[in-house]
């Protein structure tokens, strides 16, 4: 059974319109996550694409100790309530223990579990128990289909409000890959799916104290993605990715944006499934 999963004022799923999860990695100030959430929401309003916004109060997992990691939760959840409230979009953060998606639920739409987390029961647990939307991105090192212990581990707790990620697989040494047969494989759960286009690109550790990424495959992976039927797309997206403080290289630049959605959209238009 495929299920419509309600976020903001829209519906995700199978026969809906394709959404956005877009921003910057990493909350870097509040004056840059305000005006690139309220460019992004300009752009997807003009293009009818549903707009969630995204980034991160804290990257727990990044390489290097001495990595930037965002302002800590009580600033965070300020400025993406702010984005909430002005901008008008919902908003999604992702969260790294049972305590931070407890708080981060009281001011998000949408708890994400990071894909290195994604067997975490108690994590995922504490996430469904908010009643808020889960996305849950497949582990780098998952099959696609064992990602259905995952979903059975949030609808144990009561909660069919899911999303699914893929970000690509491990493929040897700083390298990810991603397999088209993941999204007919996720969709099989009942779940909207999304494509992760930047976190695809990633290299990680590829950098030696920090990751690496290859932005220039995000537009050829996505529009692959758009043809072998995906619900939704998520982009990490920055005005100026090679000044960013988190995942500069597989960012998409902003001034980027508009155009591949155009491309993604012509290519959605053209799969869908006719009468």
């Amino acid at each position: 059974m495929a299920h419509l999963v309600d976020i903001g004022s829209f519906k995700a799923g199978q026969g809906q319109p394709p959404f956005l999860i877009a921003g910057p990695c990493v909350i870097e100030s509040e004056q840059l996550v305000m005006e690139t959430a309220g460019r992004i929401a300009e752009i997807t309003k003009s293009l009818g694409i549903p707009y969630i916004f995204k980034s991160s109060f804290d990257k727990a997992n990044r390489t290097s100790i001495k990595s930037f990691r965002g302002p800590g939760i009580e600033k965070g959840m300020a400025i993406l309530k702010s984005v909430r409230d002005h901008v008008g979009c919902p908003v999604l953060t992702d969260v790294h223990t049972e305590e931070q998606a407890t708080e981060a639920g009281k001011v998000v739409d949408v708890l994400q579990i990071p894909a290195f987390l994604c067997r975490q029961t108690d994590l995922l647990i504490a996430a469904a128990n908010t009643g808020k939307v889960v996305n849950v991105k497949k582990g780098q090192f998952l099959s696609p289909i064992e990602m259905g212990n995952a979903v059975k581990k949030v609808e144990e707790c009561g909660s069919r409000r899911i999303l699914l990620t893929e970000r690509g697989s491990s493929f040897g040494y700083n390298n990810l890959v991603v397999d088209m047969r993941s999204f007919p494989i996720l969709r099989s759960f009942g779940y909207p799916v999304v494509f992760d286009a930047t976190h695809s690109v990633q290299l990680p550790g590829g950098g030696g104290t920090k990751s690496s990424g290859q932005r220039e495959f995000v537009e050829p992976l996505a529009c692959a993605a758009a043809g072998a039927g995906v619900d939704g797309f998520f982009m990490e997206v920055h005005p100026n990715p090679d000044e960013a403080l988190s995942d500069g290289p597989n960012m998409v630049p902003l001034h980027q944006l508009k155009s591949l959605l155009e491309r993604i959209l012509r290519i959605c238009d053209a799969t869908k499934p006719r009468p």
